[in-house]
């Protein structure tokens, strides 16, 4: 039997900054305006108000105004994308095929996706997983 530990929440806060860190230059003052934060589960409420059953079927969140729906009028406060922790732990070890941090990326870059208002075939250019 092994003596390792679960990866932190600071572990995965970590990979997600190496995501968004990579993302192409031209995306990267806008992304840098989203906090991103990890959380070990959805809240109760946050389940219900997405109709979600089972939190193990939440990785991550988008909460703010997609750039695309911005008005210059009224500003909006700043966006965030929450990555929940054991959702994506059990993922990854149900899957067994990905690394850890190719699925915070593929989490993360989904939300982003949200962020940017950016189609399926956008999310493709950035992130192979769509392929």
């Amino acid at each position: 039997m092994s003596d390792a530990v679960a990866p932190d929440g600071d572990t995965l806060l970590a990979l997600a900054e190496e995501t968004r860190a990579s993302l192409p230059e031209a995306f990267g003052p806008a992304a840098a305006e989203v906090l991103i934060s990890v959380e070990d589960w959805p809240s109760e409420d946050m389940l219900d108000e997405l109709q979600i059953g089972d939190p193990y079927d939440l990785t991550g969140l988008y909460e703010g105004t997609p750039l695309t729906e911005r008005s210059v009028d009224f500003p909006d406060p700043p966006s965030r994308i929450t990555l929940f922790r054991r959702p994506i732990l059990d993922e990854w070890s149900d899957r067994g095929d990905v690394t850890l941090r190719a699925l915070v990326s593929h989490v993360t870059i989904h939300e982003f996706a949200h962020h940017f208002g950016w189609s399926d075939d956008d999310i493709a250019t950035i992130d192979r997983w769509w392929e």
